[in-house]
């Protein structure tokens, strides 16, 4: 594979450098402010147009600062905060084309820091494929629905809730690891499950040979260390896993993907308790609370958790 710098395929900008705050703000404008967030596809929110011209739906931007290196094509025309470069392909490009570069571009997040080496300086020359590999031109992008399951709206306003530790909601375990060197990959394997947020926590497809122990989908896994630490995800296939990863079942209730949705999103909350200096061990997750909405009984209300999920927009698309 031939890497080039960045801007022997890009145009690279480094954006409006706008102040939010000195904008009008206008929720039915079709111009985005993109910021340096991860996001919502980087929009902090949309704003009337000035007399500078928006930069067009279709670029890519990436954060020079903050989430630092997260980058998104954008779907609106925008105007961008400061520390937020604009990428323009030079040649004709597929959005596959430019999704890929996003994901090329944030893999490489891990070189710099706040305090540290700045990629304001360096983005320019970082080096990147200078074609697309074959097999993500092939992949199919499906049409995401933006619309909810139900059509109810369902509120927190009125509802109560209370702690429970993990140990009386879940079965809580480590998976038996397997050293994925020792794997072989193929393409429509077995999911492996390692301590990585992405891709809901597969970081490859094996061959069973046997001699791992298989998991059940239907729970949740959350890697126990690392910067990926309670970054849960949900599993709805057998797997096998690297090691500290955490395996989540449920007690007493019946787990889809909907109510796994909301329990994630709540799970991931405690992520800043945990760290290089106070690690995460099996008993310390079975004492970890967690506050859920409860019924009259003052039980977790899992059928609110799925409606809640349901009643959002995109729900459909999960």
């Amino acid at each position: 594979m031939n890497l080039v710098p960045l801007n022997k395929i890009f145009e690279v900008n480094y954006g409006s450098k706008f102040d939010l705050k000195k904008m009008l703000v206008n929720k039915n404008s079709n111009i985005a402010f993109v910021g340096r967030s991860a996001k919502n596809n980087g929009v902090t929110a949309f704003i009337d147009e000035v007399e500078k011209t928006p930069f067009s739906a279709g670029t890519i931007t990436v954060n020079l600062g903050g989430a630092v290196l997260e980058s998104y094509v954008q779907l609106f025309p925008f105007y961008t905060a400061q520390n937020v470069a604009v990428l323009k392909p030079k040649r004709e490009m597929s959005e596959i084309e430019k999704l890929y570069y996003c994901y090329v571009i944030k893999a490489n997040k891990f070189r710099y820091g706040a305090f540290g080496r700045e990629a304001n300086r360096t983005l320019r020359t970082l080096l990147v494929p200078e074609n697309v590999p074959q097999k993500f031109l092939n992949i199919k992008i499906d049409k995401i629905s933006n619309r909810s399951i139900l059509d109810k709206k369902n509120s927190f306003s009125d509802r109560k809730w209370k702690w429970f530790e993990y140990k009386g909601i879940f079965n809580v375990g480590i998976g038996k690891s397997v050293d994925l060197n020792k794997l072989e990959k193929i393409e429509n394997g077995m999911n492996y499950v390692g301590r990585t947020e992405e891709n809901n926590g597969i970081t490859a497809k094996v061959i069973n040979n046997k001699n791992f122990v298989v998991y059940q989908g239907d729970c949740i896994t959350l890697p126990m260390v690392g910067h990926s630490t309670l970054k849960s995800s949900y599993q709805t296939e057998p797997f096998c896993v690297s090691q500290n990863i955490a395996i989540l079942r449920p007690n007493n209730f019946s787990l889809n993907v909907y109510i796994a949705t909301f329990l994630n999103t709540i799970i991931r909350k405690d992520i800043f308790r945990f760290a290089y200096g106070r690690t995460l061990s099996l008993e310390r997750l079975k004492m970890l609370k967690i506050k859920l909405p409860v019924d009259q009984d003052g039980k977790p209300d899992w059928q609110f958790m799925e409606d809640y999920i349901k009643s959002l927009p995109y729900s459909a698309s999960i």
